[in-house]
């Protein structure tokens, strides 16, 4: 995973500096930065706690922590990114931004409390599986990724309601209107919620917790790819102007006609 992620920063290195030095400072821009770098904090804590040894139950439990709290704020940053274009698709709808809002901070509260808990009540000791020393735990994240599958579902339907409206209105091909609106990021972060969901009730933690921090990088990812792609939308509309300046996004329907221009 550290391999993969580490590929991916350096794939679009060139693209992300770009637009880093090319863009003028915004909130959206500081939140890219902190999502692009708090999943190498999440490798390292992760290297460390596997493949570290350590007979010490209470160190375990502050790296297993460390390793949750960089993980949440990933995942946080990483989601805000898909509320927002939410936002943005739905022409900045107050309503839909209140109801986006009040079930984020309800996951995000849920989240924290029931994660926390877990590795609070949870043993700790070195791991029982061959040729792995590192920190071992009980503690299960089941409740944490069903809400957060609960909160990327409510996304993936909002923006597919809108791709369909969308489509009525344009009469244009259903398969790129969806890949206008983005739905196949949001369908993937889905898929991996899905899979932890799984994996939580089936595997041991040294097992699913590859799968949780795969979903922490894949989450990252996709919001970042998502926003450079609409910020070279953005550039072609308007020269080097950001995409989102002070959290208030572009609407729809100057994303629909760049996209019939290009």
């Amino acid at each position: 995973m550290a391999t993969f992620w580490t590929y991916d920063y350096a794939f679009s290195l060139h693209e992300e500096w770009t637009f880093l030095l090319g863009s003028r400072w915004t909130k959206v821009k500081g939140l890219y930065i902190i999502t692009r770098f708090m999943p190498f904090l999440v490798l390292a804590t992760n290297l460390y706690l596997n493949f570290s040894p350590t007979e010490n139950p209470n160190k375990c439990q502050t790296l297993i922590n460390m390793d949750l709290s960089f993980g949440i704020i990933s995942v946080t940053c990483s989601e805000v990114f898909f509320v927002l274009r939410t936002y943005a698709l739905w022409n900045n709808n107050r309503f839909v931004l209140a109801a986006m809002l009040t079930g984020f901070f309800g996951v995000l509260v849920g989240s924290i409390g029931s994660s926390f808990t877990a590795n609070a009540t949870a043993p700790y000791a070195i791991s029982s599986i061959q040729n792995i020393t590192g920190c071992s735990s009980s503690a299960n994240l089941f409740i944490p990724f069903i809400l957060l599958f609960g909160l990327e579902l409510g996304l993936f339907s909002l923006t597919l309601i809108r791709a369909i409206q969308s489509w009525r209105t344009a009469n244009g091909p259903m398969y790129a209107i969806l890949v206008k609106h983005n739905i196949f990021y949001y369908a993937c972060g889905l898929f991996f919620s899905a899979v932890n969901v799984l994996t939580s009730l089936l595997l041991e933690y040294q097992y699913r917790s590859m799968f949780q921090d795969l979903q922490v990088i894949i989450l990252a990812i996709l919001a970042l790819r998502m926003h450079l792609q609409l910020q070279k939308i953005d550039e072609h509309m308007r020269g080097s102007d950001a995409l989102v300046s002070s959290f208030e996004c572009i609407p729809l329907s100057h994303i629909s006609s760049a996209s019939h221009t290009a």
